[in-house]
């Protein structure tokens, strides 16, 4: 990774649990961005190879993020911490890991950029930007919190700082066009939680379904049932039990955070899941027990803070050339699932501890043991990251904080 990306980092002190008035996560992510301008910049150089399309689509996006970066940064930067926006540009960089096909990835991020930045005032008068068929049946905009369906025949969508026009086949299909999209305005597909977390109906992630936990198979979108209130009043309730208790993580989550996809309900078990590549979602199965939703926001938030670090650094040398035990998996685990793990549940543990103190009834009878619990699992995992971790220069605080916590909750007697 470039130095110049981790410029400001160090010391990496509070990345697991915030201090009060912390910047640090907010510091992490602002690198993260900065990356994934640079990506962009590389994604849409006109030396990649392509069909011609693919090379005018990445021509006019190229235009329109450097005339977006000189007259309206504070937008782009916005629309870039979009996940959906942010995915496109992680699946489609050169070092990608993922397998996507350009000509589907160009024209969903030419999309999500596009709307995106009309939709917060950012897309430069003066320019527009076509997108072409072959298109989806359906298109979203998470900064626009909109669903479009597009109608047989569609040719192609051209996006504007004046709004957006429907190219269509047939003679007179384009008023047509128009109809069926304002009909559809009114479908909801984004569910608001509390301020401007969402609960999203929608997912374009084309990784939902890659899945590396063994007991699970891929993060299918479904409410499992249960009406969206149900899934936003619980979750706004987990929300406002950590914003007690811990405000700066609170604080954070509000930062990172800007959906939660539903996966489905189950009594017996919950699922969770992250992506590095879509920082700012959550996929989360929905629970009858309050405090394992309180704990899978927690972790699952935690993990995308994490993904943002290892976005600018590599954080430990060898997080992937050795296999260990897991305190919280099956599966033998390579050191960077061992050490997301930890970093995962420190803060779950912080706020059982916090809650505990306060005498706070929401945690029920099992509290005390549940943190006992976790208190072993973090000491067992904690031990695997601090007897085999080869931090890099920045990564050595990371695992100093979690040597800090370590002790500290050694040290609580239950």
């Amino acid at each position: 990774m470039s130095g110049a990306l981790t410029t400001g980092l160090e010391p990496l002190r509070d990345l697991t649990i915030p201090e009060p008035g912390s910047t640090t996560a907010a510091r992490v992510l602002s690198a993260a961005l900065r990356r994934l301008l640079r990506d962009l910049g590389l994604l849409l150089h006109p030396s990649i190879p392509g069909s011609a399309g693919e090379r005018r689509l990445r021509a006019e996006l190229s235009r329109l993020v450097r005339a977006a970066k000189k007259s309206a940064p504070g937008a782009l930067a916005s629309v870039l911490r979009r996940p959906d926006v942010g995915v496109w540009i992680r699946c489609l960089r050169p070092s990608a890991s993922a397998v996507v096909d350009p000509a589907v990835g160009l024209r969903r991020l030419a999309w999500s950029l596009g709307r995106g930045l009309a939709s917060v005032g950012g897309f430069p008068r003066g320019l527009s930007l076509t997108v072409e068929a072959p298109l989806p049946r359906r298109l979203s905009s998470l900064a626009a919190a909109e669903v479009f369906e597009l109608p047989p025949g569609c040719r192609g969508i051209e996006l504007s700082a004046e709004g957006l026009r429907i190219r269509a086949a047939p003679a007179g299909a384009g008023l047509a066009c128009e109809s069926a999209w304002s009909e559809l305005e009114d479908r909801t597909y984004f569910h608001r939680i509390t301020g401007a977390l969402l609960l999203a109906t929608v997912d374009d992630n084309p990784l939902a379904e890659v899945e590396a936990h063994p007991d699970k198979q891929g993060n299918a979108l479904s409410l499992g049932g249960e009406p969206a209130s149900v899934w936003t009043s619980t979750l706004a309730g987990a929300l406002e039990l950590i914003g007690e208790h811990l405000p700066d993580l609170r604080r954070e989550i509000d930062l990172v955070v800007h959906q939660f996809i539903p996966v489905g309900y189950d009594r017996e078990r919950h699922l969770s899941a992250s992506y590095r590549e879509s920082i700012g979602t959550v996929y989360l199965s929905l629970h009858p027990q309050p405090m394992t939703m309180v704990e899978a926001v927690i972790h699952e938030f935690s993990h995308n803070k994490l993904n943002a670090l290892f976005e600018v650094d590599a954080v430990v040398d060898n997080a992937f050339t050795s296999l260990h035990d897991s305190p919280l998996r099956p599966d033998m685990r390579p050191l960077h699932g061992v050490l997301f793990a930890v970093h995962a549940f420190l803060p779950v543990a912080r706020l059982y501890e916090r809650m505990l103190a306060a005498g706070d009834d929401r945690l029920g009878a099992g509290g005390e043991a549940r943190l006992g619990e976790i208190i072993a699992g973090n000491h067992r995992g904690a031990r695997v990251v601090l007897d085999n971790a080869e931090p890099t220069a920045l990564g050595a605080g990371l695992v100093d904080e979690i040597r800090r916590w370590d002790e500290h909750f050694s040290g609580i007697a239950l």
